[in-house]
């Protein structure tokens, strides 16, 4: 085989994981319904509907999945016309095969992952690979089918799809239901639901990632290393004279962009030797190293100044910056005694504290959308195990469409596992008095205080600060120089430092010149204009691992690539990406 044996003890660790799952008979996808797009093919992802139910109220579970992908490429990767996507780096071709699905749960935790294993047919016995996808965001488990699936099914490796216990699952309490394993709608009483919050009576919704009580990203590399497990016992069953399937003898490799590309990270701290290489990108990832921040902390940080930040460098802000600025001026965290001194004073804080021009610039988008303070309301109520009706500074989540049969019904397809979405809404409190600023006020006063619940919030925190990864292992880290939601700044350039002192000379960093968050946004000229995709250079990152693992080629250097944004009407070109080959 073309793998390094594994020493004994990781082997025996891997078969006793393999041996307490079980494998269910798995699905086929083939002919119309492959594993890659669902057959629906880049007309179909691009197409703005969503695929259609035969019956709204009551999808099949194969309407479900076709959705939920349909959702997921969308979401991360640009599709556009001009975008390049399957022309010039990509696959979206067909790719049949079989799925396997599970619900798993850590030795302690509460509440589930969502696992599903592709295994295309064209599986390359000869070259056993597994691709361990960690989805990005809070994503449902196909969140990551644009990044890992895109790379690993159309070359015969298997692909293991972790939602890391965030997900796109979601209870409501009025009609007692949840989401089953296909996706369908599932009574209170159904004997395995994706998430039971504790208790089953309450208003409004709850969600996995905020209200499972188990703060699951202090857990996120180990949520990859069972789902790999899962992915090796899959392969037993879909090829069982060829069993078996173990880290000795099958190449492992973990990949994800934004949280997923943390997990990854996360994952390649563990000591025993079953992962043979790593591709982060974008990753969310809190290392011990100078510069190092929390996305709990910048993000409040940029709740508050950024609105009043970006009139400063000439750009657009919220409805509600003027009395936001007024009210930090009042408080003495503004200085300035007019609306442009306060301003420039807020620009001159992010700097302070780290920020680039590129990376405001391009957060300008999180603060349109309403995205800081989706992050922090989620991870707040995480960070601290808050019951649903319990969050620390009063929020609740309540449906869309209360009492709609078909948005329930798509919920679990449709949603992105993070409110708002198309599926659920924030309530604050006291929004109607003050346009959400006490809100605003709290939520970073849970970093900045010390009382019980800032503590709380504080602690989950520190659960899931990272550690350089294990000695020998090769690790790719791809970011964005112009990324304003995970500042390169505040996550990747002190994680590969800390890994760097640590003496892990297998870690290498490429930095993309103008390249930001959300590839999807590219879609919309205005980002087009502006700004490069990241996902070819991920691609490109596990091209050179894979190289690199087969003896083809050295572990690449560090690099800063010079990407551009594709010019004025025109499609993107190969010269525009300026890949490293």
């Amino acid at each position: 085989m073309h793998k390094t044996i594994s020493p004994l003890a990781s082997c025996v660790s891997d078969a006793a994981r393999q041996s307490a799952i079980s494998i269910s008979p798995p699905s086929a996808h083939r002919g119309s319904d492959d594993l890659l797009t669902a057959s629906l093919g880049a007309e179909g992802l691009r197409n703005p509907v969503p695929p259609a139910f035969a019956d709204a109220a009551q999808p099949t579970a194969a309407e479900l999945r076709r959705r939920a992908i349909w959702s997921s490429w969308r979401s991360i990767a640009d599709l556009s016309t001009t975008g390049g996507y399957g022309e010039l780096y990509g696959s979206l071709e067909s790719v049949p095969g079989r799925e396997y699905a599970a619900l798993l749960t850590l030795p302690g935790a509460r509440a589930p992952h969502r696992v599903v294993v592709q295994v295309p047919d064209a599986f390359d016995l000869h070259k056993r690979c597994l691709v361990v996808a960690a989805v990005s965001g809070s994503r449902g488990v196909y969140g990551a089918i644009a990044v890992a699936g895109a790379w690993g099914l159309p070359r015969g490796c298997a692909v293991v799809h972790t939602d890391k216990a965030a997900g796109s699952d979601y209870f409501d309490f009025a009609a007692q239901q949840g989401h089953a394993l296909d996706g369908r709608p599932a009574r209170a009483e159904a004997a395995a639901l994706a998430f039971r919050p504790e208790p089953l009576q309450g208003e409004g919704i709850a969600f996995k990632h905020a209200h499972s009580g188990d703060n699951p990203e202090a857990d996120w590399g180990q949520h990859v290393r069972q789902a790999a497990a899962f992915g090796l016992a899959a392969l037993n069953a879909a090829f069982p004279e060829a069993a078996p399937f173990d880290v000795a003898n099958t190449r492992i490799i973990a990949t994800g962009i934004s949280n997923g590309g943390g997990a990854v990270l996360r994952a390649a701290e563990d000591a025993e030797r079953w992962l043979d290489g790593v591709v982060a990108g974008e990753p969310n990832v809190l290392a011990e190293a100078p510069g190092a921040r929390a996305l709990y902390d910048y993000a409040s940080e940029a709740a508050l100044l950024m609105p009043c930040a970006l009139p400063a460098l000439g750009l657009p802000t919220t409805p509600h910056a003027g009395a936001l600025c007024h009210r930090l001026a009042a408080r003495g965290l503004l200085a300035g005694a007019d609306e442009a001194a306060r301003q420039h004073d807020a620009l001159r804080q992010l700097r302070a504290a780290g920020w680039s021009d590129a990376a405001i610039i391009a957060g300008a988008s999180s603060t349109a959308f309403d995205l800081w303070r989706a992050v922090l309301v989620t991870y707040a109520s995480a960070y601290s195990r808050s019951r649903h009706d319990a969050h620390p500074c009063g929020y609740r989540f309540i449906s869309k469409a209360p009492g709609n049969a078909e948005a329930r019904a798509a919920g679990w397809a449709d949603g992105s596992g993070i409110a708002p979405d198309s599926v659920l809404a924030i309530v604050d409190p006291a929004e109607a008095e003050d346009q959400g600023i006490t809100g605003l006020e709290c939520l970073r006063a849970l970093w900045t205080g010390t009382d019980a619940r800032a503590q709380a919030v504080q602690q989950g925190v520190a659960a899931t600060r990272s550690r350089p990864p294990r000695e020998g292992l090769p690790v790719i880290v791809v970011h964005g120089q112009s990324d304003g939601l995970i500042p390169m700044a505040f996550s990747s350039a002190p994680y590969v430092a800390a890994a760097r002192a640590a003496g892990r000379g297998q870690v290498r960093f490429w930095q993309v010149e103008n390249a930001q968050h959300f590839d999807a946004f590219l879609a919309l000229p205005q980002f087009a204009a502006h700004y490069t995709p990241l996902l070819p250079h991920v691609y490109a990152a596990l091209d050179a691992l894979e190289a690199h693992l087969d003896g083809q080629k050295a572990l690449p250097q560090d690099a800063v690539i010079p990407a551009r944004a594709r010019a004025p009407g025109k499609p993107l070109s190969a010269e525009d990406l300026a890949r490293i080959r």
